[in-house]
This record gives C-alpha cells, structure tokens and sequence, in this order.
C-alpha cells in the first residue's frame, strides 16, 4: 500500500472505503474553508447562511418566505430576519404576489446578484490556483475520482441501512 508520507494518504489497491472517508472529510474540510474564505472580505459582510439564502432565491426566484425557511431548515421568525438583514443591506428585496397579496416573493437585487457573481469568481480563482498547482497526472485522477463519487450518488447506488448508515446497492 503506497502511502503519503506528509498525509497518510493511502494510494494503494483495495483501499478501505472508511479509511477513504475520513482522508475525503479532511479533503472536504480544506474544501470548506477555501469556499467560505472566498466570501469574507465581500462589502457588505454577510454570514454563510445569508450567502446560502441569497443564492437559494436565486436559483429559485419563485421562493416565497416559507419556502425559504424550509429549504434552509430554519424558523420562519429566523428566516425572515435573515430576509430583513439582506434586505437592508441592498441584496434582497420583498414583493408582494400579485395573485396572492398575503404571500411575498423574494427577489435577488442587482446589487445581490453582482456580490453572488463576485463570489463566485473568487471561488473558481481559489479552486483554480489548487488545480494549478496539481501534475497533469493528478487532475486526471481527481477529475475521474469525482466523476465517479457522483456517478455514485446521483445514480442512486447508495442506500440508508437499517442501522442509519448509508450502504451500496447490493450488500
């Protein structure tokens, strides 16, 4: 078994998939960090979570307050003074629906939609930089290694056990 000698990062046939686990969670960790330090400089400052709701109603423009909360797993009193902080800030504005005075649509302003386009292009200049600094070699694998993780979990071969962990099809 080939191992890193700076990670004890197992390279070698017939890995462990729980060793392979906790080497992808210290991946992801660092994946984290390099994702939310892309937003922390951004004027106005705004958490995680304001930056997760802010990019959720722009996926879904059709989002109303409700929808919001649920899709963050929030309060609706939490979620709506999230909308109130985004909204003082520029990056968010409420409307009435037309076809239901009751209910408010959230919109993402130009000004939200200029700060998401901004995080995004740190994001993808972080990330790159990473990329960069790999061999050829390297970014081959790690691109079919997340080709593969994908495959995996869209396609459905994962399944939750009895025991509440997740299992592949078929054991």
């Amino acid at each position: 078994m080939e191992t890193d000698p700076d990670m004890g990062w197992d390279h070698g046939p017939g890995r462990r998939p729980d060793l392979i686990a906790r080497q992808l969670a210290d991946a992801v960790e660092n994946l984290v960090t390099l994702w939310f330090s892309a937003a922390e400089d951004l004027s106005p400052r705004i958490s995680s979570r304001q930056l997760l709701a802010l990019q959720t109603v722009r996926r879904r423009p059709e989002l109303n307050l409700t929808a919001l909360a649920e899709g963050l797993g929030i309060g609706l009193p939490m979620a709506s003074r999230l909308c109130d902080r985004l909204e003082a800030a520029g990056l968010l504005q409420r409307s009435v629906q037309p076809h239901n005075r009751r209910e408010v649509r959230l919109v993402v302003t130009p000004h939200g939609r200029r700060l998401l386009t901004d995080v995004t292009e740190r994001r993808s200049r972080r990330l790159a930089a990473v990329i960069e600094a790999m061999t050829p070699g390297e970014r081959a694998s790690f691109l079919g290694g997340m080709h593969a993780f994908h495959q995996a979990q869209v396609l459905g071969r994962v399944r939750p056990a009895r025991d509440g962990r997740e299992r592949p099809d078929g054991d």
